[in-house]
């Protein structure tokens, strides 16, 4: 890869770490700042490289200084609510359009194959990736005076092969948990076996790079190409588990970072490329992304202890009986020491999830989570403000409240 690339690669990454440190400051996180901070060593960054972390985490607490925004802003900065009931109504038939085209590109001479690669695509999800990407780029749109419809097609192949590698990565995913449920069905290992659902989930990766060809965009393709690797990379991290207590939550920010955020946050800056963005707003519109989907995946962890299975669609607590620790067991860990021992053995043993619950629901674990998932939706209503008002940069907003609010 070119070392120019691969360095800008690594500075995203570093970006969606340290901006998150500062939420988890801000929401009362108590940790001292000289270890709030990520191991170099887990994206492969030469020391060197990230020498002046710590430094940089310091800065950036009392507000967001990034001087390729032109600006600073403040942490205590109040939003004002969005007055959009529905944001879907302005990417709705673009979403139905998406369903059609990607059963289109799933197509192939083997019966069975066709069948499980469309299997999760039943246009009854949130669809929240497409419907992101398609809302910040008619928000860029509107915002340049983009009227050429040929673009926003571009751009919807973008959504498109999004929606695609993350379908694919949910396919893996299961063949790796060997799940029994996904989005309130049998899981596609659980009917096909593992085998084929794994080749399936490779087919549908196969036809999404297919289709981003076809855009002819290097800088895009490099933008989808990050998503792959992060989103592989986000699964050897969640397979580990940090020894030091002052490690973990960064941990679990990388992770999350890689195995969730980089889908929103490298489509969004991909259909920025398409529309001729500088890179002001190329930023503007990756960090919408990164925040957005930190977000919901915060949200996601918060619901694994608060819902139950007919809500989420999929098992309740299942992060701790994988052996994950999430925000609000990392948290609890604070308050409850004992946890860490748990932690270390992935809650291995007979009782050690019922224990890790008791905790978690005796501590303040499940509030923190709730406000650090606040920050980081108005930090993505920040970065949307950044365009000019309409409709859609409304939309974007209301996408970020839609996300923190959501039942499911």
């Amino acid at each position: 890869m070119n070392c120019s690339i691969w360095f800008n690669s690594i500075k995203n990454s570093e970006k969606s770490i340290i901006g998150s440190a500062r939420l988890f400051n801000n929401s009362c996180f108590s940790r001292d700042l000289e270890k709030l901070r990520y191991s170099c060593n887990d994206i492969g960054v030469p020391s060197c490289c990230c020498k002046n972390s710590k430094v940089a985490i310091r800065n950036l607490l009392p507000v967001r200084l990034n001087s390729s925004y032109g600006g600073t802003i403040p942490v205590s900065e109040p939003l004002k609510n969005t007055s959009v009931a529905d944001p879907y109504q302005y990417v709705k038939d673009d979403l139905v359009d998406l369903t059609v085209n990607i059963h289109k590109e799933l197509q192939s001479r083997n019966k069975e194959l066709t069948e499980l690669a469309k299997y999760y695509f039943d246009g009854k999800g949130k669809a929240i990736r497409p419907a992101i990407a398609l809302m910040t780029a008619k928000a860029i749109n509107q915002h340049l005076g983009i009227i050429n419809s040929e673009v926003l097609e571009l751009q919807k192949k973008v959504a498109m092969a999004a929606e695609m590698i993350h379908t694919a990565s949910l396919v893996h995913d299961d063949v790796i948990d060997v799940s029994e449920m996904r989005r309130g069905k049998p899981s596609a290992n659980g009917i096909w076996g593992q085998p084929k659902s794994a080749v399936a989930g490779d087919f549908i990766i196969s036809a999404a790079t297919r289709v981003m060809a076809q855009l002819n965009d290097a800088d895009v393709l490099i933008c989808i190409s990050q998503v792959v690797a992060d989103l592989v990379q986000g699964e050897f991290l969640q397979m580990g588990t940090r020894e030091s207590e002052s490690d973990r939550f960064n941990h679990y920010l990388l992770k999350t970072f890689k195995k969730t955020a980089t889908i929103m946050a490298n489509s969004c800056k991909a259909v920025s490329i398409l529309a001729g963005c500088d890179s002001h707003l190329q930023n503007v519109a990756y960090d919408y992304g990164r925040y957005i989907g930190l977000t919901f995946q915060i949200v996601d962890d918060l619901l694994d202890f608060i819902s139950d299975s007919s809500l989420l669609g999929k098992p309740g607590l299942a992060d701790l009986k994988l052996g994950l620790a999430t925000a609000p067991v990392l948290f609890a860990a604070e308050q409850y020491p004992e946890l860490n021992v748990l932690i270390m053995r992935r809650f291995s043993q007979p009782g050690d999830v019922q224990t890790a619950l008791e905790c978690v629901l005796n501590s303040d674990g499940l509030e923190r989570t709730k406000e650090l998932a606040r920050q980081h939706c108005q930090e993505a209503q920040r970065q949307a403000r950044q365009l000019n008002p309409s409709e859609f940069r409304n939309g974007m907003e209301a996408l970020a409240q839609l996300v923190l609010q959501r039942l499911k």
